[in-house]
């Protein structure tokens, strides 16, 4: 049941433009939880990011806006961020702190790039100022190829693996063909060094017939990706009417789309195949589509039944979904927040083991969800 505090949030350390001040109580297969208003409004946020510890934070908009978070909850716009191109799905997309942070202060966002009429998803790092109001040294790790006049399937979720390497997902930007491309670097995850150069054990390494930055093929438009305890890529991604997929992107693997999938397109007409050799099959999917973007693999560190589980947002029926897994199998859903709170857009764990969630509006807000006392 919802309660409503009617208090400012200032008590809290936030300062305006501010959200209300709401405490939530819901009820999970771990026991209640409470849900906080924690920052916004937002306008059409895109990704929260975790700076340090004692959770400083950064929030995108996808109009082309950083802000910085401090302790407290001062709240102040970021300057030197990228140029990015708003249209449609486009505009300024992920942000993810480096594994080193602390030391280097270094940052990597994605947006959609201009490109004369057209645009790429592009993969850019930067370095955050001390007190985190500007983005200095800026350079181009990734951009899509080729440019693309669609405002559509930027894909565009950034991981940082624990050898330093940087996988970044691509959507097939309207052209579903693309994805099959072997040359295209659309529709496809994307795997580069922090230099911008491609790793040596790449599946395509060698291979003239393939782009050598590619991962894996054949993906529609994957919005949400994490790593799991043991290292390995997960993502989620986007189908048209059904057919939105958890995969385990495995190198040099071809993941099927437009060849195969679930649900059916907008037309209503069926896809071709749901299943061909030498395609990769989901290892769960969605029929009807939930509209997934933001995906967190869950350490376990404030509910030891949820370690190991993945948390998936949804836009279309504004749910958070816990799938449970054990190793590379999905054994069941659990969906929580019932569209309360709108379009999930972004699902983190927190340095403190919470679960924290934005949602996508032009007055979205960033949640935090801990267990109820």
């Amino acid at each position: 049941m919802r309660q409503i505090i009617a208090v400012c949030l200032a008590l809290i350390g936030l300062v305006a433009p501010s959200v209300s001040a709401a405490t939530d109580t819901v009820t999970t297969s771990a026991g209640p939880v409470r849900i906080d208003a924690v920052a916004g409004p937002f306008e059409h946020p895109w990704a929260v990011a975790f700076l340090t510890s004692d959770n400083a934070l950064l929030v995108t908009e996808r109009g082309g806006t950083v802000w910085h978070i401090a302790p407290g909850g001062a709240r102040q716009r970021v300057r030197g961020v990228p140029a990015s191109v708003q249209t449609g799905q486009g505009g300024l997309l992920d942000v993810v702190p480096a594994r080193d942070f602390a030391e280097t202060r270094e940052v990597f966002l994605s947006y959609a790039a201009p490109d004369g009429r057209r645009t790429r998803t592009t993969l850019t790092a930067a370095r955050l100022s001390a007190d985190g109001a500007r983005l200095t040294d800026l350079r181009v790790l990734f951009a899509q190829d080729p440019a693309i006049r669609s405002s559509r399937h930027f894909g565009s979720r950034i991981v940082e693996a624990p050898d330093g390497t940087l996988y970044v997902t691509v959507g097939d930007r309207g052209e579903p063909e693309l994805a099959q491309d072997p040359r295209a670097t659309i529709g496809k995850v994307m795997r580069v060094t922090r230099a911008g150069t491609v790793p040596p054990d790449n599946p395509f390494v060698g291979d003239p017939a393939v782009d050598d930055q590619i991962w894996s093929l054949g993906h529609r438009n994957p919005q949400g990706a994490g790593l799991d305890e043991t290292g390995r890529l997960w993502i989620v991604e986007h189908g048209a009417r059904g057919g939105d997929e958890i995969n385990l992107p495995q190198p040099g693997r071809n993941y099927g789309w437009p060849r195969i999938s679930y649900g059916t397109h907008y037309s209503g007409l069926p896809h071709p195949a749901s299943a061909a050799p030498g395609l990769e099959q989901p290892l769960f999917y969605w029929d009807p589509s939930i509209a997934p973007s933001g995906l967190a693999v869950y350490s376990g560190a404030l509910w030891s039944d949820w370690a190991g589980d993945l948390f998936v947002g949804a836009l279309k029926s504004g749910v958070l979904v816990r799938l449970d897994r054990q190793g590379s199998e999905i054994l069941g859903e659990e969906r929580l927040l019932d569209g309360a709170y709108g379009r999930i857009r972004d699902v983190r764990e927190g340095p403190d083991g919470a679960l924290w969630f934005l949602t996508d509006s032009d007055r979205g807000a960033l949640y935090r969800i801990s267990p109820a006392e």
